[in-house]
């Protein structure tokens, strides 16, 4: 089940006043903005973002499951997620270069989070949204994010081409396959 932009932003809202409830709005935000798989939100290294002058954000994706070479894929976020991302690195120790560091015991570790850990944000994210407003947490994955946004960028118009383009695949029938369950009402 994909997470789109009103499910993304209930359930950035729900997260804690913590440290990690920090980190974790501005994951949710921006694997949602980059279409991000979850190994590519945890290979994101601080060098991999910049923040533009009109107040987004722009980064590289430098390795992915169809980029195995690294030769990158631009992706750009949006204001939401530039100020995320910079609220949460003034709280992560700059010396730690993966974005979304691992935290014990309220502190910052340096070495990225497991992949499995974006699959549990996830999880925790919606079960945090009220009951009505939200899918089941057996129905959402890491991949709920890149979906959502993919089925929502189709909604505002855009073509397959640039889906594919800012989501990284290669191949149509992949994302095709996300696409098919959106809520796309072609009448309205």
């Amino acid at each position: 089940t994909g997470i789109n932009q009103d499910l993304l932003i209930k359930m950035i809202a729900a997260q804690p006043e913590t440290l990690a409830g920090i980190r974790n709005r501005a994951l949710l935000s921006l694997g949602y903005d980059f279409l991000a798989r979850r190994s590519e939100l945890v290979g994101l290294k601080t060098k991999d973002i910049q923040f533009t002058n009109d107040g987004a954000i722009r980064g590289t994706i430098r390795k992915s499951k169809t980029d195995q070479y690294g030769r990158g894929r631009l992706v750009f976020g949006s204001g939401r997620s530039a100020k995320l991302v910079r609220k949460w690195l003034k709280h992560k120790p700059k010396e730690i270069q993966p974005i979304f560091c691992a935290i014990n015991h309220r502190r910052c570790q340096d070495r990225p989070i497991c992949d499995r850990n974006v699959n549990d944000i996830i999880k925790r994210g919606v079960i945090k949204v009220k009951r009505c407003e939200r899918p089941s947490d057996l129905e959402v994955s890491g991949h709920s994010l890149r979906v959502g946004a993919a089925q929502d960028l189709l909604i505002r118009g855009y073509d397959l081409g640039a889906i594919m383009r800012a989501g990284g695949w290669s191949n149509p029938s992949t994302v095709s396959r996300y696409l098919r369950f959106s809520q796309h009402n072609i009448w309205t």
